[in-house]
């Protein structure tokens, strides 16, 4: 069976008659201290969080092994502008913005519900790779599914509020509670509209240039079961990469480094030469 390769969308009539508002749009970023000619990696952050949770940890450890890298926080957290109103479009848009603006082709890693916004991404944007770090790529059974693992923090996100996780839906027991107090101080709240969309969403496009996909996880996180795992590396031909042991949060996780490496080595070792120039 001859496979052909996906072509971009360029003429979206809605999208020129409704485009997407501007927002100043938070940036983080950490630079190798020798250029050894590596593609950039944009982190995309679940909702909640903002480009921080990547600062903790992998951005400085992402440059220490030779790869530019940069997060971005989607409009409406971290120090993004506000944005109420924002939809899986708008957030998609802001990915989009910020990996055309950087110096070379990139990788794109989302995290949770960043991974769906990635996954968007994807079809507007020619990544050089895509990880998708414990995937929310929402749906009516991903909605059954969180009623079922976590009631009373799904229940208001279905009505129009927040949508609550706890620290033990993020984290291990191994992360010292001071820290994970921290972390979950600082958790924010997606608009309304993407929460709707998050829980209900249609699937995303097919990738543009069907770049390679890596899919990781825990088989102990609690808000992402192994089921969905499996289905998200399966959209992309593969297997998912397990760490046991791990909460969702396996960016601020006590062992947050066993992933990142992981995925620079994927880069650095795929058959499609991601990690060379």
């Amino acid at each position: 069976m001859t496979q052909v390769s996906e072509r971009p969308r360029i003429v979206r009539g809605w999208e020129w008659a409704r485009p997407v508002r501007p927002v100043r749009r938070e940036v983080l970023s950490a630079a190798p201290e020798l250029e050894e000619g590596h593609p950039p990696l944009l982190f995309v952050p679940g909702f909640g969080h903002g480009a921080w949770a990547y600062a903790e940890h992998w951005l400085g450890h992402t440059a220490s092994r030779g790869f530019p890298a940069y997060a971005v926080s989607l409009r409406g957290h971290g120090g993004s502008g506000p944005a109420p109103e924002a939809d899986l479009r708008a957030y998609t848009h802001d990915v989009v913005q910020v990996a055309a603006g950087l110096p070379r082709q990139a990788v794109l890693v989302g995290h949770g519900a960043g991974a769906l916004v990635v996954a968007h991404a994807l079809a507007r944007y020619p990544a050089r790779a895509a990880v998708l770090v414990a995937p929310v790529f929402g749906g009516w059974a991903s909605l059954g599914a969180a009623l079922r693992r976590n009631p009373f923090g799904t229940l208001p996100a279905v009505f129009g509020g927040g949508l609550r996780l706890s620290r033990s839906q993020l984290f291990s027991r191994e992360l010292p509670e001071a820290e994970a107090r921290r972390y979950t101080a600082r958790l924010g709240r997606a608009a309304r509209r993407a929460q709707w969309q998050l829980l209900t969403g249609a699937d995303p496009e097919p990738a543009v240039g069907r770049p390679p996909v890596l899919v990781l996880g825990s088989p102990d996180d609690r808000v992402v079961p192994a089921t969905a795992l499996t289905r998200a590396a399966r959209r992309y031909g593969s297997a998912p990469l397990l760490f046991p042991g791990m909460g969702h949060d396996l960016m601020l996780d006590a062992r947050w480094q066993e992933p990142i490496d992981a995925i620079l080595d994927w880069l650095l070792k795929h058959p499609g030469r991601a990690g060379r120039p």
